[in-house]
């Protein structure tokens, strides 16, 4: 059967076939017509809107068929009407009855199929009335109690009830006999709710939402979700697809101009799709042809629909994937083919079906998934590996370092790999290694930066005037400084310092901090080396170098002059840094043969700022938080200790929320320990007053309910023990016991755990569930 169309004068908001699906009603602000659906195109029969007597009445926002008479037609106006029409009439006369009880846009009107007579209607005024078309006024008044009610349809199932949707997302259930109460009502949706459809063969209710859902509710008893849709946009129509159980049409409300056809077993992927319409679709009315269906939209256009022409979604969807999670686990699936007998009896998808059913089969097609972990842990849910790791995590008794590595170790067991990388991180950026060397950097080390495990004020040689003769320091061939050229000299004197041992001279880089070696031939011609003699404390903030026992000299000789080394330094007093003159020696007091070269000296090297890990764990604990896993980051909180104080951007209200939340999972899977400890260990007021609450209860004599004051259950006011028997054994409760607030009786605990092992309600008869 092909697809046509014929083009309106305007949008259409519904439309309505008769019982015989011969001709179809079409309604919208400026259309309202009727027409014979031949085979293969429309054919107009009449025309509502050629009238003379045009008002709001024609003004349609929903038109529904009557069951039984095809004769009348109802259509619900957007001023508050409901309007029936006999197609009999003409003229004027053919709006047999014109309904002006609801106060604003009637959203819905619906025929009941098994009365002829029978119509109700759903407003924005949040009312339903029950019309009987014989008479002028609605029958019965039904109060929804919400802002509106957007659809109405009766059962076909029971011919007593009908159900309502409204915009806050709730579902009534009503009985037309009963007007004052509904009979169930509950909330379907997390937003307004569009539409509703029973179905024609189970009692299910399938409603439409703003939240982008169809949801499919079974009524039989309480309602019970048994499938739930999503979809790309909100749903404003939905329409069971008759003689198939499982497959429902959507029509949305913005964004997609797809007619959807679902297969509610399948939520994710259409079962097919009809994508005529360019404009949003308004309504979906099927044929007693499972294949075939009509539908109506903004475009301006009716369109009949053979499923010959559908498009099938699942055809184009990718059945290979990989994905990657935060546990560093690996699911990979991959296409298998469908067409191999051994898949397909595993898959149980062998159907015997004609050819005429063929395009009722879902795309065939299936993958296989592959999951890759570095440890098998199937065996054990979230919930069994959160108990474990609770039960084993030491989080006070030792060391940091010990305590990190131990619960770095646990959840290694369990497969947790990133949270055991976490723990040894908290080891190294706060662990006892990491405590000593930040004490060791806040002493006072300004005159103690060693070089051959000498005092710099030691060995550091005075800086020469311009007084001392030049030709001393001409000759060149008697100091190592004489292998420096003039431009070298200029550009690295204000960085270098000549630190004399045994009669040589040892640069030291003040850019780097490091020795550059006995001889330096440029800035960058000698690298840093991190040798065996050279001690480095990145973690403290601070560099310590110890150099070896022994100084590697070449003799003089092994260089040859280039040539004349001359002195432009400028005088030691034009130094800005004046503290030169302070260290300066008597040249007098040192040989002329050993007279270092003119350059800079400063007195200490400047501190390098302390490193603050503190932002990289409070992300870390952020980011274990925002997952869900509380756990790791309450445990790592108490594990630091006073650590914690370096957490400044860790407001306490964060670590309030965190322990608590850690708590209350403890107290979900009845850790009643491991909570208690965690409470002891809390540093935040609120926390630690949670086992300060009053926990004691007072029991009561179970004949006269006056609590018992003294030790013991003598009853002041009874004075007999015999309410306090055991009510199993019947003699007096010493030890352990269980006692029931409820009613009031009570027996020794052994006693009362093998009664309730076999039974329900107190074993005195009082027939009182104690068990719970």
């Amino acid at each position: 059967m092909a697809t046509f169309h014929v083009v309106q004068e305007g949008p259409v908001n519904a439309l309505a076939l008769n019982r015989d699906n011969t001709q179809v009603a079409i309604g919208g602000r400026n259309v309202f017509k009727v027409y014979a659906v031949e085979e293969d195109k429309f054919r107009e029969i009449c025309n509502l809107r050629a009238s003379k007597h045009l008002n709001l009445s024609f003004s349609c926002n929903d038109v529904s068929w009557s069951w039984t008479d095809d004769h009348y037609l109802a259509t619900a106006a957007t001023n508050g009407h409901v309007c029936v029409w006999n197609l009999t009439k003409m003229g004027k006369a053919m709006q047999e009855q014109d309904y002006q009880e609801h106060k604003r846009t009637v959203n819905k009107v619906n025929f009941h199929a098994s009365e002829p007579n029978r119509l109700i209607s759903g407003s924005q005024d949040g009312t339903m009335r029950y019309f009987d078309i014989r008479v002028k006024n609605a029958v019965a008044i039904f109060y929804s109690n919400t802002e509106s009610v957007r659809d109405v349809q009766f059962s076909p199932h029971n011919p007593y009830t009908f159900a309502a949707v409204s915009e806050n997302g709730s579902v009534q259930l009503w009985d037309v006999r009963r007007a004052d109460k509904c009979q169930q009502q509950y909330t379907a949706h997390s937003g307004p709710i569009f539409a509703c459809d029973w179905h024609p063969d189970s009692t299910w209710l399938a409603t439409a939402s703003r939240d982008k859902t169809i949801k499919v509710w079974d009524l039989t008893s309480k309602p019970t979700l048994e499938y739930t849709i999503h979809t790309i946009a909100s749903i404003g129509h939905v329409k069971w697809r008759p003689q198939r159980k499982y497959h429902i049409a959507s029509c949305a409300l913005v964004v997609d101009c797809s007619i959807n056809i679902w297969d509610v077993r399948r939520p994710y992927i259409p079962f097919a799709a009809f994508n005529e319409h360019k404009d949003i679709p308004s309504g979906v009315a099927w044929k007693e042809d499972p294949h075939v269906f009509l539908s109506s939209g903004r475009d301006c256009k009716l369109y009949q629909h053979s499923f010959n022409y559908a498009s099938r979604p699942a055809s184009k969807a990718n059945p290979q994937g990989v994905s990657l999670n935060n546990k560093g686990e690996i699911l990979y699936a991959h296409k298998i083919d469908v067409n191999n007998a051994i898949v397909k009896a595993a898959v149980g998808i062998i159907r015997k079906t004609s050819t005429t059913q063929s395009p009722d089969q879902f795309h065939l097609a299936s993958s296989l998934m592959h999951q890759f972990s570095l440890i098998d842990h199937s065996d054990k849910s979230e919930s069994d590996i959160f108990i474990a790791l609770a039960q084993n995590y030491v989080l006070s008794g030792r060391s940091l370092s010990e305590m990190c590595e131990h619960n770095s170790a646990v959840a290694k067991e369990y497969g947790k790999s990133q949270i055991s990388v976490v723990w040894k991180i908290i080891k190294t950026l706060y662990g006892e290694e990491f405590l000593q060397n930040s004490n060791s950097s806040g002493s006072n080390r300004e005159d103690v930066i060693s070089h051959n495990n000498l005092p710099i004020n030691n060995i550091v040689s005075s800086v020469m005037g311009m007084e001392h003769d030049n030709d001393q320091r001409s000759r060149g061939g008697d100091t190592p400084a004489a292998q420096f050229s003039d431009e070298t000299e200029n550009e690295d004197q204000v960085d270098h310092i000549a630190i004399y041992n045994n009669g040589f001279p040892t640069y030291l880089n003040f850019r780097t901090g490091l020795p550059k070696g006995d001889f330096s031939f440029g800035e960058n011609e000698l690298d840093m080396e991190l040798d065996s003699g050279i001690i480095t404390d990145f973690q403290s903030g601070y560099r310590n170098f110890i150099t070896p026992q022994q100084d590697f000299i070449l003799p003089n000789e092994a260089f040859h002059i280039r040539h004349e080394i001359r002195n432009r330094s400028p005088p030691p007093n034009q130094f800005p840094n004046s503290n030169f003159q302070d260290i300066s020696v008597d040249p007098q007091t040192i040989p002329m043969e050993e007279h270092p070269p003119a350059l800079l000296t400063v007195s200490c090297l400047p501190k390098m700022p302390l490193w603050d890990p503190s932002c990289i764990v409070l992300d870390a604990l952020k980011h274990h938080a925002m997952l869900g896993d509380v756990q790791t980051a309450a445990c790592v909180l108490i594990v630091l200790g006073d650590q914690r104080k370096c957490l400044t951007e860790l407001d306490e209200s964060t670590q309030e929320h965190w322990l608590l939340g850690y708590i209350e999972m403890l107290s979900r899977f009845q850790l009643w320990n491991i909570a208690t400890q965690i409470i002891k260990l809390s540093w935040i007021p609120a926390v630690e007053q949670l086992n300060q609450q009053s926990t004691r209860f007072n029991t009561n004599c179970s004949n006269c309910s006056k609590a018992l004051q003294r030790i013991g259950w003598l009853c002041d006011r009874c004075h007999s023990s015999r309410y306090a028997l055991c009510s199993v054994c019947h003699q007096v409760v010493k030890g352990l016991y269980a006692w029931c607030q409820g009613c009031s009786h009570g027996g020794h605990l052994l006693h009362m755990k093998q009664w309730f092992a076999i039974n329900k309600t107190c074993p005195t008869g009082c027939r009182h569930l104690c068990e719970y």
